[in-house]
């Protein structure tokens, strides 16, 4: 699958709906441009976590956590369940996860160093 091609032929609807597309990218991707929100779900892909296993592992106070969590679930990334006092949550897809593939892959491995 390619990138669209932007020509004469391209109609005002394929147009409008290629607008649309690149609103829902561009605000996933800035739901993921934040290190703390990256960490979350590089920590999530390996399954579900409590708010509080979220902050042990990322070594951050509860509401820095939440906030995020919260930037998250708005952006329809993850899924919240609560059961008793805690809260858990779990990727709402696999569109994080081939995101952070594609991150791991570019910036974080020895090829992608040098």
């Amino acid at each position: 699958m390619g990138l669209p091609m932007f020509d004469d032929t391209i109609t005002e609807e394929e147009m409008d709906l290629i607008v649309d597309n690149a609103t829902t990218a561009s605000n996933f991707l800035k739901a993921v441009s934040h290190e703390g929100r990256l960490m979350i779900l590089c920590h999530l892909v390996t399954g579900e976590k409590s708010v509080t296993e979220l902050e042990e592992l990322l070594s951050a106070r509860q509401a820095a956590v939440s906030q995020q969590l919260s930037r998250l679930r708005l952006e329809g990334l993850v899924i919240p369940r609560r059961e008793g006092k805690a809260i858990y949550y779990r990727l709402a897809d696999d569109r994080p996860r081939r995101i952070l593939e594609l991150v791991y892959e570019l910036f974080c491995t020895d090829t992608a160093r040098g």
